[in-house]
């Protein structure tokens, strides 16, 4: 028997997606119900087992593969076989897509977070109160902390939930976007009252369309 094996049923078997730190737990407690060579797997052994198991399943062809999105590993179907497993469990409502400047929005979140609001309308040249909203309505960007500058206006970042949206397993599997990290941010030159954002004149609006031309598929659902 080996370690990957076991991770392989614990996955198959959960109900949700588990981090490699579940799946240590799980295996200490059952060493602790009965002793066994793997209750002292490391997580770096449990990583290294789920990476060699995923790439057995992507070679050996199967229907469902091993994915980790967001720092969990689950077994996922592969997207052509969508239309038969759609008639099996239903289709499920999915909410509207994301317009274009909330994915532009969201990209600058993303790949140069924590921003202020300010800053944020700073890159795109234009008011971003609705798109805001929306994107915190979603849950895709949180309040992620407080600026130093004057008023502590909050800042904000993208959530796991973002992660598991775009299918990422972290943010450094974002696509290179070089050109929009450059773009240089102003300080804020004037005081502000407490809870305020600053504003800053706008440079011309950043071009995201190479960043993110479209929402890309939801994540398939886990195989029963």
């Amino acid at each position: 028997m080996e370690l990957k094996h076991i991770l392989e049923a614990l996955l198959f078997s959960a109900q949700k997606p588990l981090t490699p730190g579940e799946l240590q737990a799980l295996l200490v407690a059952a060493n602790e119900a009965s002793p066994n060579p793997f209750g002292d797997a490391k997580a770096r052994d449990i990583v290294a087992a789920l990476e060699t198991l995923s790439q057995e399943h992507e070679a050996g062809g199967r229907t469902y593969r091993l994915v980790c999105v967001a720092g969990a590993w689950q077994f996922a179907s592969q997207p052509e076989y969508g239309l038969w497993i759609r008639a099996l469990v239903g289709q499920k409502p999915r909410p509207a897509r994301l317009s274009k400047p909330a994915l532009e929005t969201l990209a600058i979140i993303a790949y140069r977070q924590p921003l202020t609001r300010a800053e944020i309308e700073q890159i795109r040249g234009v008011g971003i109160d609705g798109v805001m909203q929306t994107l915190m309505e979603r849950e895709l960007v949180e309040v992620a902390g407080r600026a130093e500058a004057p008023g502590r206006p909050p800042t904000y970042g993208t959530t796991k939930l973002f992660l598991e949206h775009f299918g990422l397993r972290a943010l450094d599997d974002l696509p290179d976007a070089s050109e929009l990290r450059r773009i240089p941010l102003e300080k804020p030159r004037e005081p502000v009252t407490s809870g305020q954002d600053t504003t800053t004149e706008a440079p011309a609006q950043a071009t995201l369309e190479e960043v993110l031309q479209s929402e890309p598929s939801a994540t398939p659902a886990p195989t029963p």
